[in-house]
């Protein structure tokens, strides 16, 4: 109770120090108020002099107001949810394993059973239809097919959601990792709804799991450029055309973690927005760490020995990731931590510097700049190593887990089925502060910062609507099959 009490003092006094400093200020200027009046006095100054200032006053506002930047607000967002009938079991992805022709080799078959195992997905997740096939059909007509599935649906949510017409859509986004066909997708969007002539869009590709970050943060920088604006950014990934249908096991892995799924995100810088916004954003922080070797082939799309193109995970992903992570945290560190863990975190790297440099780093405690987390649902070692790094509890990393169980490795959209599951809960408060952090192939390591603009109501509308009372659910760490 002691160190407790301790602690909650420093950070009291550290974080208010300028408001507690103000009052003895205050009350010294106060009492040497007849000084300043007779030096005002004193001065004789004119009613030119106090005409200039005045003016150099209101100059100076006026730049301040018109150079600050624009907010950015996050209306509304729709999820995609699959169909029941696209649902892969776990029994039923190990049967159309043991029946495929280039899957039946058993070694492969049991490595896949393992993962699964220890993967942290449940029984809900789903694939799209080329994959129920045996063998599968990775077509370019059927990946179209769960393209337009997928995005329109979300996009159709969206609409209805918020009200906004096609035609009032200023700026569009979408990322897709592994699937850039032409036409491209925005294209399709903009064929689909009638979208206007001037619209500005945007197609990104081979950027990986943290895209849908560097699609908020493009849409952003867009939205500073353009007032009076409406912006939408679209999440997914197109697994049809990129399961993997060889032996190797480093190329695997993606198959037993990658599901369906997408996101349709409404963003707005207009002032009749504010209100009914959701959020509103205050930081995007982006590590890049392609100029490191190891960084940049962690994660790569190859062809085995057979011909076979699949997505690559080398062996030291984990440690990658840990590095493009406490690069990302020293950088958004000082815009979003208290002055009381800056001031520690600074005591602690003097320390190391001039006197003992073997002592143990001090790791902020983002606990007190944030209410919420949202880690991207990569897989079950993802989540124990961010939990682990940043000293989280089980309860804030639940959205991720659950969203992982339910849903699956979602890739760039994964980090909106958590913020709908935090919202589904109703722990959603005006004021909260929620962070977004999310990995891509290159090396990235990606962060949004979210301040909760109203209180998020009950019930929500979304893809937790008619599961939401059944979580969370204990994930055991070995399901045996």
């Amino acid at each position: 109770m002691a160190p407790l009490l301790t602690k909650r003092t420093y950070q009291f006094v550290v974080n208010n120090f300028l408001k507690l400093i103000f009052i003895p200020i205050a009350l010294a200027v106060s009492s040497k108020a007849d000084y300043i009046i007779q030096f005002y006095n004193s001065m004789h100054l004119t009613p030119l002099h106090l005409l200039c200032t005045t003016f150099l006053i209101l100059y100076t506002l006026t730049v301040f107001l018109v150079s600050r930047p624009r907010p950015v607000y996050l209306v509304d967002y729709a999820l995609f949810k699959p169909p029941r009938s696209y649902r892969a079991s776990f029994a039923g992805f190990i049967e159309h394993a043991r029946m495929g022709r280039l899957f039946s080799e058993p070694k492969s078959v049991h490595f896949q059973m393992k993962i699964l195992e220890r993967s942290g997905l449940g029984e809900e997740t789903c694939l799209p239809p080329a994959l129920h096939y045996i063998p599968p059909t990775p077509t370019m007509a059927l990946a179209r097919e769960e393209a337009e599935l997928v995005i329109f649906s979300a996009m159709d949510s969206l609409f209805t959601k918020t009200g906004v017409k096609p035609r009032d859509i200023d700026i569009l986004i979408l990322n897709c990792s592994l699937f850039s066909p032409t036409p491209s997708l925005t294209a399709s969007v903009i064929n689909k709804y009638k979208m206007r002539s001037n619209i500005k869009s945007f197609n990104l590709s081979g950027m990986g799991c943290s895209a849908g970050l560097i699609s908020i943060d493009l849409a952003s920088d867009l939205l500073q450029k353009h007032p009076n604006s409406n912006a939408i950014v679209i999440s997914t990934e197109i697994l049809t055309p990129n399961s993997y249908l060889g032996k190797e096991r480093a190329m695997l892995l993606p198959n037993c973690l990658f599901r369906m799924g997408g996101a349709a995100v409404l963003l707005s810088n207009r002032r009749s927005d504010r209100r009914r916004a959701k959020y509103r954003l205050s930081h995007v922080v982006r590590t890049h760490r392609g100029a490191d070797d190891k960084s940049y082939g962690c994660v790569s799309q190859e062809e085995d020995d057979e011909g076979n193109v699949g997505i690559k995970l080398n062996i030291d992903l984990m440690a990658v990731a840990g590095e493009a992570l406490k690069s990302n945290i020293t950088a958004i560190g000082p815009l979003v931590l208290p002055a009381s863990e800056q001031l520690l975190f600074a005591i602690s790297l003097i320390m190391r510097k001039f006197f003992n440099s073997r002592s143990k780093p001090y790791i902020p405690d983002f606990k007190e700049a944030f209410e919420h987390f949202c880690i991207h649902a990569g897989g079950r070692a993802v989540i124990d190593e961010l939990q682990k790094s940043l000293q989280l509890t089980n309860e804030q990393v639940e959205a991720s887990r659950m969203a992982l169980h339910r849903f699956g490795n979602t890739s760039s959209s994964s980090l909106w089925y958590e913020l709908s599951y935090i919202e589904s809960k109703g722990r959603m408060r005006k004021g909260d502060r929620v962070w977004q952090i999310a990995f891509g192939s290159g090396f990235k390591c990606n962060s949004a910062v979210w301040r909760c603009n109203r209180t998020i109501k009950l019930p929500v509308e979304g893809p937790w609507a008619d599961c939401i009372d059944k979580y969370p659910v204990h994930v055991p760490d070995v399901v045996k099959l």
